[in-house]
């Protein structure tokens, strides 16, 4: 059975610390979207500025190619948006959304506490309106990300095996 995840949320969430455990605890490979970002695109965020969707499409394609050509694989993605997650879809279609919801003052302050991550706490609040929850007809789950790495990834891999 292929695994194909994205760890998603907003900036601060802990898409890549869980995304990271939960690919281990899977034996699957684990990618950082982040690393997959095109350098203007992380030139614009580290100057403050949000990314606007013709800066997202080309990036989503290559997460959702990424995807696709491994068949058990954990790709920690913000996807804030359903068209982005469609896009994601397009290129992987049997790919499983674990969304990790958190409070905006943990969001915020998990933001400052870093210092090697060009996505400044400035850019929170966009993110936070981007955000659309996974809907009922996504394939997907919905976890508190204030719950430890374990748990959190445990709760993901269950709902994985369940479908």
């Amino acid at each position: 059975m292929s695994v194909r995840i994205v760890v998603m949320g907003p900036s601060g969430s802990g898409k890549s610390t869980v995304g990271a455990f939960l690919a281990g605890s899977l034996g699957a490979r684990f990618i950082d979207g982040d690393d997959l970002h095109p350098r203007e695109n992380v030139r614009k965020m580290a100057a403050g500025v949000p990314l606007d969707d013709a800066d997202r499409q080309p990036w989503l394609r290559v997460v959702g190619e990424i995807l696709q050509s491994e068949e058990r694989i954990v790709v920690a993605c913000s996807a804030l948006r359903r068209v982005y997650r469609d896009v994601i879809r397009g290129e992987a279609p049997d790919t499983f959304f674990a969304e990790l919801a958190i409070d905006r003052a943990v969001l915020e302050e998990r933001m400052r506490l870093r210092v090697d991550h060009f996505m400044p706490a400035a850019l929170l609040d966009s993110q936070l309106q981007t955000l659309e929850s996974l809907e009922a007809d996504e394939e997907g789950i919905r976890v508190d990300a204030a719950a430890d790495v374990r748990t959190a990834s445990a709760l993901i891999a269950a709902a994985v095996g369940e479908r």
